[in-house]
């Protein structure tokens, strides 16, 4: 540390480009932390208390393919299934494709199964009795301004109606409520709808479900109820893969897209060019200080002194910027989070992610630094005086 003054004023000998060198590696922790919560918000989804105790049943084949409603009675008189409901990705769009909406078509009893979910008596009774009714969530009615009793066009980006268009009429009947605002912020973001005027109103359908949910009695018992609801349509045309919801919710985002692939894809890209752009920062300033190295070096400063300090200086200024990115995207996720209304969910900058951030940084500065670090150790004191 008594040699903090020197590397300090080293790496601000030019100011322009350490500030611009700085920029960039701001630019670059600040994309880390808001991709590693994005990472963080798919892992975490379906992960909850209430959540261990459901189990999801889907087709084994693909998430799009649909199962026979008639497999909702057998599974429930499977031993240990407490209850049973089952849902059909509606995909939803209000008055604009890109307005998309996470719309689902529910049995009645579909939100019996999810006490996160708090709904008004009266609301719900409004729910049951209302072909056309939906329940829309706090953050999205929040979002687009609805309020109970008000008819909402929709638009459905895969199934028409009978009509062969892909318009849609519901009518808001209540609010949806997470009870847990943190691990429940995706209920207030999604619209029910009935399956039976879903079934009704396309052709498309059929009387089939998209998937099941199940509730178990014993949390300890899922697996073996697990593997006796996937038993039930073995080697036939519509076998099942049960999961916790947990692993479904993984399932499901993974064959949609890798998020952990991508999102390491991109960050690999953005710290790659970032070891080049920073390499050639610290590679021109050592070269600039050939003959004030050689100085310090005739003063008694030894050949580890001058690698240690080469290689502090680097470090400092990956810290500097890594530090400030790091620290923009903790202020910047909570604000994007409540500013969307609830279309996103994304989770603070975990502690996991500072740490992970640090070690990068630490790596980063140290690969950065290496080379110059090393000509700096070698370099002859009468060549380097000489302008040689």
């Amino acid at each position: 540390m008594k040699y903090l003054h020197l590397i300090w004023a080293a790496l601000f000998r030019r100011k322009t480009r350490t500030i611009l060198t700085l920029i960039s590696i701001i630019t670059a922790f600040l994309l880390f932390g808001m991709l590693d919560a994005v990472r963080n918000s798919f892992n975490q989804a379906g992960q909850s208390a209430n959540g261990a105790q459901r189990l999801q049943t889907g087709s084994k084949l693909s998430f799009i393919q649909t199962l026979p409603s008639a497999l909702g009675a057998q599974i429930a008189q499977v031993p240990g299934v407490k209850m049973v409901t089952y849902a059909n990705w509606f995909g939803g769009a209000y008055q604009d494709p890109h307005n998309q909406v996470f719309s689902f078509a529910v049995d009645n009893n579909y939100v019996d199964l999810y006490p996160e979910m708090d709904v008004s008596a009266a609301e719900r009774k409004a729910f049951d009795d209302t072909r056309t009714g939906v329940l829309v969530g706090e953050k999205l009615a929040k979002r687009f301004g609805w309020k109970v009793g008000d008819k909402i066009p929709m638009q459905s980006t895969i199934f028409p109606n009978r009509q062969g268009d892909k318009n849609w009429n519901f009518d808001i009947v209540g609010i949806i409520h997470s009870k847990d605002k943190k691990a429940g912020a995706f209920f207030d973001a999604m619209m029910l709808l009935h399956w039976k005027y879903f079934d009704e109103t396309t052709p498309y359908n059929q009387g089939n479900v998209g998937w099941y949910v199940t509730r178990v009695t014993d949390v300890n018992q899922a697996d073996r109820v697990a593997k006796a609801i996937d038993a039930i349509s073995a080697n036939s045309d519509h076998e099942t893969r049960t999961q916790t919801e947990q692993a479904a919710t993984a399932s499901w985002m993974k064959q949609l897209a890798d998020i952990g692939l991508i999102v390491g894809s991109i960050m690999g890209a953005v710290f790659f060019t970032l070891l080049l752009l920073s390499g050639n920062t610290m590679m021109q300033a050592v070269r600039e200080r050939t003959s004030e190295l050689a100085v310090l070096k005739t003063i008694g400063f030894s050949n580890g002194s001058v690698l240690g300090m080469v290689l502090a200086e680097s470090i400092l200024l990956v810290l500097l910027g890594g530090v400030i990115g790091l620290g923009v995207a903790t202020l910047m996720v909570p604000v994007l989070t409540a500013g969307s209304g609830g279309f996103l969910n994304l989770p603070p900058v975990a502690a996991s992610s500072w740490v992970l951030g640090l070690v990068l940084m630490v790596v980063i500065g140290l690969l950065v630094g290496l080379l110059p670090a090393l000509r700096a150790m070698r370099l002859n004191i009468v060549d380097a005086l000489a302008g040689r």
